[in-house]
């Protein structure tokens, strides 16, 4: 799966906080009350769990998580959000599932077709992209929060706690699991105090492509683009950054 592309993402959203703090905040918010949709504790509620994991990575204040957490559970009023999914080509033939919240679906429809538009792409009908993709658990741990661990020994205990694929890159390690072993594992890396730079369900590509340094660039535009859209919750490209 595309890793690196994903570290960087969680690089550029912890760096746009005081550049942008607004709108990165409005952001995850949008994802929190979306998962406390099906219930206001996060020890209960795991999707609630991680989107609050990714709250407080980036420093969100505890208010505005709390406030997000009320919105969804229906403690407080607001606007209606929905979760959308879309599947796109971006530069080079790249294929890329978008996941999104949204107030407005026909602005973000616009929106996003836009983002593929510019950077040389188009939006895909459905299933026109998804066939390359499977729903996996994925976790990330940095490098840093390893120090010192016997990795042979570590690797067997993964295996055991439900991992299916274990990928070592250079920013930190990669784990796959199936989706319903992705709570158990998570947990067990609570229970031995190691830090996860993120846990969550994603689109993990069955066959990834390689692209030329040119379209890599034209890739890592769009990236950026959807990055920087607000109502964008999280993308998925099928080729290797």
């Amino acid at each position: 799966m595309s890793g690196h592309s994903k570290w960087a993402t969680t690089k550029r959203q912890k760096a746009a906080v005081d550049a942008k703090r607004s709108s990165v905040f409005t952001k995850i918010a949008n994802i929190i009350t979306i998962a406390a949709r099906q219930g206001g504790n996060p020890e209960m509620n795991f999707s609630l769990r991680i989107a609050v994991d990714r709250a407080r990575a980036v420093n969100m204040p505890k208010d505005n998580i709390e406030r997000a957490i009320k919105r969804g559970s229906g403690e407080l009023g607001g606007v209606t959000l929905e979760e959308l999914t879309y599947e796109g080509f971006g530069p080079a033939k790249s294929g890329f599932i978008v996941e999104v919240v949204t107030d407005n679906k026909n602005r973000t429809a616009a929106e996003i077709r836009h983002l593929f538009t510019k950077n040389g792409g188009a939006l895909g009908a459905a299933g026109s992209v998804m066939w390359n993709f499977e729903r996996k658990g994925v976790i990330r741990i940095a490098k840093e929060n390893l120090a010192g661990a016997n990795w042979d020994e570590f690797e067997l205990e993964l295996i055991d706690n439900g991992a299916d694929d274990i990928k070592q890159e250079e920013e930190g390690v990669i784990i796959l699991t199936k989706i319903e072993n992705l709570t158990k594992l998570k947990n067990w890396l609570d229970d031995k105090k190691i830090i996860t730079e993120s846990a969550a369900l994603e689109y993990a590509p069955k066959e990834e492509k390689n692209a030329s340094e040119e379209d890599k660039t034209k890739i890592q535009k769009l990236i950026e683009d959807l990055d920087d859209n607000q109502d964008v919750s999280n993308y998925y490209p099928d080729v290797i950054i």
